[in-house]
């Protein structure tokens, strides 16, 4: 088996940083070690394996680090040599053990593989928990007033908003059981189709919202009550790894409120509550919070995460970074491409020239992996269900990255790109039937602290 520097260096990282002694040792020497760990590949590009335990490569032209996937070739890879002279690696570049303890989850969209039914009964069982309870519970207030009855309890939407937060890419199968048990409370229809419904991000500030109302009339058991749920919400989804590494960090911001529900007290004001949940998110959950504390971050991340939804092109002779950047130029040039040069800042030098080339040259070879009359290139056609479901979910959640960094409107019918992976799992589109599995153990009696 060829021997791989990348993974060699990769791994000779997170042990030298799971070692506790790392912490104590100033970051000026820190980086004198990462600096003997740097890689450079035949093309010149130097190569850092550091903060949030990925991928940097440093861009010549600026003498900048750029979040950047590894290659993926395996003679590129292979003939890859300790960097010399090396770049200055730059303290906030510097890998931590927190790094190595955040677990990403899952990529996939909720098209192929099923939400797990031990999910789908545990939310259920939450809903039903919410019948009857009206009275006490206000109604639903804040962005997502307007998408449920006026008779529907905060409590409905404040589950509903927990999933759609948890989620990677909230592309899911028109008839998943998660989505279609709350049909009778949605006053409108979802937008999609009955193949897949593509829906928009909630942000946690619709979540703070719904708790504020309460809060700030002196209702703190009804409000408590409406975290509480969050958390419970939080609880269930996390055993789907599509939801878990968000459902872990709004579990870590909402639970506290169960043994301290005087922890809120100083933040009545939705805007106070929004920083005060979200200072109490752990280090080592920040990239879950990404969206909301730093969007342009947030975009380099999901792009990172297509890049590598498109290993298999990698093994087609084909180069995964400018595949992505071909097809981000595909969604952008349909749906805003008057937003297009806003996304330059965020793209190093050579994914930036790929992205624009794309755009303005219908010449372009890159532009072979557009979709055609909504069907994918033939080169991008995933060899099993497991990488269109990923590619899917990293090319939709990049989506809605970029819409969110430009102000965009995300589109109803979803992105080009997303909805032409999706003609490549219409046939696959659900698991095999199995046995109900028991349902997780989530306790909800804090949920009615009064």
């Amino acid at each position: 088996m060829q021997w791989d520097p990348f993974d060699a260096i990769e791994r000779d990282v997170r042990v030298m940083v799971a070692d506790p002694r790392w912490a104590d040792v100033p970051a000026p020497t820190q980086a004198q070690a990462m600096a003997a760990r740097l890689l450079t590949t035949p093309d010149g590009a130097c190569w850092l394996f550091g903060a949030h335990a990925r991928w940097y490569r440093h861009d010549a032209s600026d003498g900048l680090w750029h979040l950047s996937a590894p290659p993926f070739s395996v003679d590129t890879r292979a003939a890859a040599r300790p960097a010399y002279p090396a770049p200055a690696v730059p303290e906030h570049l510097l890998p931590r053990a927190v790094h190595l303890a955040f677990d990403r989850g899952s990529v996939q969209a909720f098209v192929g593989p099923d939400v797990p039914r031990a999910v789908t009964e545990g939310i259920r069982g939450l809903l039903d928990a919410q019948r009857g309870r009206d009275g006490e519970f206000l109604g639903v207030s804040g962005a997502l007033k307007e998408s449920f009855y006026n008779d529907v309890p905060a409590g409905v939407a404040m589950v509903w908003g927990t999933i759609m937060w948890c989620a990677y890419a909230p592309a899911f199968d028109g008839n998943e059981v998660l989505l279609s048990m709350f049909g009778e409370f949605l006053s409108r229809p979802l937008p999609g189709d009955d193949w897949v419904r593509w829906l928009p991000p909630v942000p946690l500030s619709a979540l703070i919202e719904m708790y504020a109302e309460p809060l700030a009339k002196g209702a703190q058991g009804a409000a408590l009550r409406l975290a509480g749920l969050a958390a419970a919400t939080a609880k269930v989804l996390r055993a789907d790894p599509r939801f878990a590494p968000r459902a872990e960090a709004l579990l870590a911001m909402a639970q506290p409120l169960a043994a301290r529900p005087w922890l809120d007290h100083h933040a009545r004001d939705a805007t106070t509550l929004h920083r005060t949940w979200l200072a109490r998110c752990p280090a080592h959950l920040a990239p879950s919070v990404l969206p909301e504390t730093a969007p342009g971050e947030h975009f380099r991340h999901v792009l990172y995460d297509l890049v590598q939804a498109l290993a298999f092109v990698g093994g087609r002779g084909g180069d995964p970074r400018a595949t992505a950047a071909a097809l981000l130029a595909a969604d952008v040039q349909t749906v805003a491409p008057a937003a297009a040069v806003r996304l330059d800042p965020w793209l190093d030098a050579e994914t930036r020239h790929t992205y624009r080339t794309a755009l303005s040259a219908p010449d372009d070879p890159l532009r072979d992996c557009w979709p055609r009359a909504g069907e994918p290139a033939p080169d991008l056609l995933p060899p099993d269900r497991a990488s269109a479901a990923a590619l899917l979910g990293a090319g939709y959640a990049t989506g809605l990255a970029w819409c969110r960094l430009t102000g965009t409107e995300p589109p109803a019918h979803g992105f080009p790109v997303s909805a032409a992976t999706v003609r490549c799992l219409i046939h696959e589109r659900d698991d095999p039937a199995d046995p109900l599995p028991a349902v997780p153990d989530v306790s909800v009696e804090w949920i009615r602290h009064s």
